[in-house]
């Protein structure tokens, strides 16, 4: 007699050996694959708070009134594609109660435009694709994938330079868990800007060069670990203008203390990280551990086949 092993055992022991060898690949080549940031996105998230802004048709600041921020971010397909960076376009408006709804942006109390480019892996600033403004910092619409419990450089587009946020801990948006971090701004010159001398306390000059402050009274935000996405935002902008060399604020241009993401804003964010860290869950995780297991129960199942064979007479052909 003599043994033989069957197209079973065989068909067994190479399936389990071929799902030994993909698990440790999906995990270690596959998912830092798919950890990359989308080209293809399109995206709008509102603030709303309550506080105050010059209001220029009654040249006068106004207080206690609503103020909501619209920020559209959407992805440039092709330039993406060609130069292999994340270009992200982004279009903010704020508004006041009059200004909303708008059929024009450009009737905003505030208008701009920028183009983010970064690294799709390290999130880290790409200066190419008619980037503008040029920026530094680790995150600003997002943070990096797999986010630490330390310190980040965001980047302030009001302020232009990337501000500390320091880790506090965790927080649940929606009953979804977050990592929360937290900065403020001091009261920073940002530029100047021309206006009527006694609109800034110099009513013997026509027309003067005020400086242009910012400051932040508290940056909030709570970000899903595994993706970094955003999931709640909190800003607490104040833009003052004050006239040349002078140490306090003539004009209030925008002073809001608590800015945040609305719940509908909320919702999508947490509902597209739930989606997202399921996947990469999967990717790293779940299939690898999966395919393992199973690897190496039909490897041993395969193998101890094998070795028993299938008994046939030694002259059987």
């Amino acid at each position: 007699m003599r043994r033989s092993a069957s197209p079973l055992s065989l068909v067994l022991l190479g399936l389990g050996v071929f799902l030994l060898v993909l698990a440790p690949m999906l995990a270690w080549y596959v998912k830092p694959r798919a950890a990359v940031t989308p080209v293809d996105i399109d995206v709008t998230a509102v603030y709303e708070g309550t506080g105050s802004y010059f209001d220029v048709a009654e040249t006068e600041t106004l207080h206690d009134r609503p103020v909501t921020v619209t920020q559209r971010v959407r992805g440039d397909v092709g330039d993406s594609e060609r130069s292999g960076r994340a270009v992200w376009d982004v279009v903010t408006t704020v508004d006041t109660e009059k200004s909303l709804p708008a059929a024009d942006p450009h009737d905003a109390l505030d208008f701009s435009t920028a183009r983010w480019v970064t690294d799709r892996r390290s999130n880290r600033p790409a200066h190419c694709c008619q980037e503008q403004p040029y920026h530094e910092g680790e995150a600003y619409l997002k943070f990096p994938f797999d986010v630490q419990k330390r310190s980040y450089r965001w980047w302030d587009s009001q302020l232009g330079s990337a501000v500390t946020l320091s880790y506090r801990g965790t927080e649940k948006i929606r009953g979804y868990q977050g990592y929360v971090f937290t900065g403020t701004v001091p009261p920073t010159k940002i530029g100047t800007r021309q206006v009527p001398g006694a609109l800034v306390g110099r009513p013997e000059a026509s027309q003067v060069f005020a400086e242009e402050w910012y400051a932040n009274h508290g940056i909030k935000l709570v970000v899903d670990q595994p993706t970094g996405r955003v999931l709640y935002a909190q800003l607490g902008p104040r833009q003052t203008l004050r006239a040349p060399g002078a140490e306090k604020d003539a004009v209030v241009l925008l002073d809001v203390e608590r800015l945040g993401h609305t719940p509908a804003t909320q919702k999508f964010a947490v509902d597209k990280a739930k989606a997202d860290s399921a996947q990469l869950r999967a990717v790293g995780r779940t299939v690898p551990i999966g395919a393992a297991a199973a690897g190496f129960v039909l490897a041993v199942v395969g193998g101890l086949l094998v070795v028993r064979g299938r008994r046939r007479p030694a002259d059987e052909r």
